[in-house]
């Protein structure tokens, strides 16, 4: 049954590609524009497209530096505890009634009561939290990982390795990696030995963020 399904992705991933042209530049579908980017600017995250035999591959890349912030970020906002804009909407505010015959009456809506200092206190509270992580790191660690995805349009990658992508140049890096990958020509091991992105190397890049 499996089997099966996999056939089926495969010949609408064949048929979406002859349907759907995609507008190529040196063999690879670029999304982004890097007309502005530094030359050693940091890199966090970048989407490519690629044929491998007739079908379409779309890799999404992230560096393991945007793993590192995302997770950051998390631990800031659990910190913080719930935003004033997730509680219930109805919490803290005032019924309206109107009379329903004599001794009857329903509510016809609310007065809410005012909660802008509520959410400009909790959103001051956040980035001074996320500031203070950010200056002091966390304790967290990425290694490089991909997956692998059959979608009906194309095969998906999630790839996450430290590249660093600031022109097509290094684009098509990626899209050699992931094609290899999907070959199963190589490993992240192989290509990247023990490598993990924590504490160390967030705190060493802080002047370049």
């Amino acid at each position: 049954m499996k089997q099966k399904k996999f056939e089926r992705l495969r010949e609408a991933q064949k048929a979406y590609h002859r349907r759907c042209k995609w507008v190529m530049k040196n063999g690879i579908y670029v999304i982004h524009a890097y007309d502005e980017k530094q030359p050693d600017a940091l890199s966090w995250c970048d989407d490519v497209g690629f044929i491998l035999g007739d079908r379409r591959v779309m890799v999404w890349w992230q560096h393991p530096r945007t793993k590192y912030a995302d997770e950051l970020d998390e631990r800031a906002g659990n910190e913080a505890g719930e935003s004033p804009r997730n509680r219930d909407f109805f919490a803290g505010s005032t019924p309206n009634y109107k009379p329903v015959g004599r001794s009857r009456k329903k509510i016809i809506n609310y007065t809410i009561q005012p909660t802008q200092e509520d959410v400009q206190q909790y959103y001051d509270r956040l980035e001074t939290i996320r500031k203070r992580l950010q200056t002091e790191g966390i304790s967290f660690e990425v290694k490089p990982g991909w997956r692998r995805e059959r979608l009906a349009w194309a095969t998906g990658v999630e790839l996450v390795a430290p590249l660093e992508v600031r022109n097509e140049g290094d684009l098509k890096n990626v899209v050699d990696l992931a094609n290899r990958l999907l070959r199963g020509q190589t490993t992240l091991e192989r290509e990247f030995p023990g490598y993990a992105y924590g504490r160390e190397q967030w705190l060493q890049e802080q002047d370049r963020r």
